[in-house]
């Protein structure tokens, strides 16, 4: 278990953004392109699990004044550094193997994701803001390299929801550092966050919301949705998307346990409702409308 908690496991789910362009486009009962699709996937569990155990090491002094961080194998010693270590490499080299037999497009973006993930383990993500939008792209690269394999162009409001999506869950977590930390320039959360306050991160998280509610709207009545569905009733699946966000705040904001959305999509009941409910309204509208 010790070592499935070093690869990250839990976290590959953040790698199914790399199924979404072929979702919106209509695609996902296209064999060949969900089995290209699903091997980038691993591909990208691969990448970033080498990052986690990058991230990890290079963390173990600090994680080990953290709360929860100090739990963590190698912040705790259940885990060999040495073993760690060739785990990394292992997944280095198998997913950049696997992603240019899959293409070279494919490629230069998972390459791009490790080298930028791992720019931020070696300090990047000590620079206020920079942190943010640096884990912020990871997600708009894993979204574009699923267009690339699946041969999909990605829609601009796609990019700006992606974008705006990732940002929320960044800030959200950096709210949570600063809740754990009482707010106080603790040596125990990373440098970056100690450069937010919680009235500051509230207020980005506010308007990020707000814009990415008002983008989705204008996607779903958009002129290019409107001519691949035909007539359009894609905007109810906005119900689904305002709700979840809602209660994503309420977590963040009044609870103050939005840190992880891995462990809220996969534990809170109403987010969970929320994305059954918009992937079943957007598949009955989009597939077959």
């Amino acid at each position: 278990m010790r070592y499935l908690f070093l690869l990250r496991i839990h976290h590959w789910v953040k790698n199914l953004f790399i199924y979404i362009p072929a979702f919106f486009a209509g695609l996902v009962f296209n064999n060949d392109k969900l089995w290209l699709l699903t091997q980038g996937f691993f591909c990208f569990c691969l990448a970033s699990s080498s990052i986690y155990i990058l991230n990890d090491y290079r963390d173990m002094s600090s994680d080990q004044l953290h709360p929860v961080k100090k739990n963590r194998p190698l912040a705790s010693g259940k885990i060999a550094v040495s073993v760690a270590k060739s785990l990394m490499v292992l997944s280095f080299l198998a997913s950049m193997i696997w992603s240019a037999m899959l293409s070279n497009q494919f490629f230069f973006f998972v390459a791009l994701y490790v080298t930028i993930n791992a720019g931020y383990s070696f300090g990047l993500k000590d620079i206020p803001l920079l942190d943010i939008f640096l884990i912020s792209l990871g997600f708009l690269i894993r979204t574009l390299s699923g267009g690339v394999l699946a041969h999909v162009p990605v829609s601009q409001w796609l990019v700006i929801m992606i974008f705006l999506l990732s940002l929320l869950l960044a800030f959200a977590k950096r709210e949570q550092d600063l809740v754990l930390a009482n707010g106080t320039a603790s040596q125990s959360i990373r440098k970056s966050s100690r450069q937010y306050s919680i009235e500051y991160i509230h207020i980005c998280l506010s308007l990020i919301a707000g814009v990415i509610m008002v983008a989705y709207i204008m996607y779903t009545m958009s002129e290019e949705v409107r001519q691949r569905v035909g007539e359009n009733y894609l905007y109810v699946t906005s119900i689904f998307v305002f709700a979840g966000i809602l209660r994503y705040l309420q977590i963040t904001l009044v609870k103050h346990n939005g840190g992880s959305p891995t462990r809220i999509f996969l534990t809170d009941r109403f987010i969970q409702g929320t994305i059954l409910g918009w992937v079943l309204t957007f598949f009955v509208t989009l597939y077959l409308g």
